[in-house]
């Protein structure tokens, strides 16, 4: 073998072992935007749960309608942030209605018609595995945010998402993680 072909077949190496690289940081991206996307859709079936729910409580009583009309308003500002992209906005009023529907139980011991009501309580039911569910998006999305984070970062990969940063280098917003968490995950893993 010549110089020449062995020059070939090591570039050819690399090159494919480059392509490789590239292809499965899109796919850890991929699975971020998946995660998220799930997220989204228990953030939707909540609301929809609400929506069923506030009707239910109309019928018996006047309700702590501060609730009610705070957990429409939350759901306005959510939907506005995710309108213009503030994850950091949005994030922070879906976690308000999480905090609200913890206390739906606590509501519901004041009325004991409602109590008796076999909708009222499938919905009560239906909340508690919602916030389950997404509890567990949010957990799956933020696991696929550090997976992708540690392969960026990683000698060989941090050099191929430095030649193409503007597909490779994403900053995502993490769900239930305040910003000194990640700072110090952040600080944690190793920058090439």
């Amino acid at each position: 073998m010549n110089t020449a072909t062995v020059v070939l077949i090591a570039l050819v190496v690399m090159l494919m072992w480059f392509v490789a690289v590239y292809n499965k940081l899109i796919n850890m991206i991929e699975e971020v935007s998946n995660s998220k996307q799930q997220i989204d859709v228990q953030l939707d079936r909540r609301y929809k749960v609400y929506e069923s729910l506030i009707e239910i409580v109309k019928k018996y009583m006047d309700y702590e309608k501060s609730t009610l009309k705070e957990v429409v308003a939350l759901r306005s500002q959510a939907q506005r942030a995710y309108a213009v992209g503030n994850e950091k906005e949005r994030i922070a009023a879906e976690d308000a209605i999480s905090k609200i529907g913890s206390g739906i139980s606590l509501i519901f011991e004041q009325y004991p018609d409602l109590k008796a009501n076999q909708n009222a309580l499938q919905l009560q039911e239906e909340i508690v595995n919602t916030e389950n569910k997404l509890a567990f998006a949010k957990q799956s999305y933020n696991d696929s945010i550090e997976r992708y984070n540690a392969k960026r970062k990683s000698l060989f990969e941090s050099m191929v998402v430095n030649i193409f940063s503007s597909k490779l280098l994403k900053d995502f917003v993490y769900w239930g993680i305040d910003d000194t968490k990640r700072q110090q995950y952040e600080e944690s893993t190793v920058k090439f």
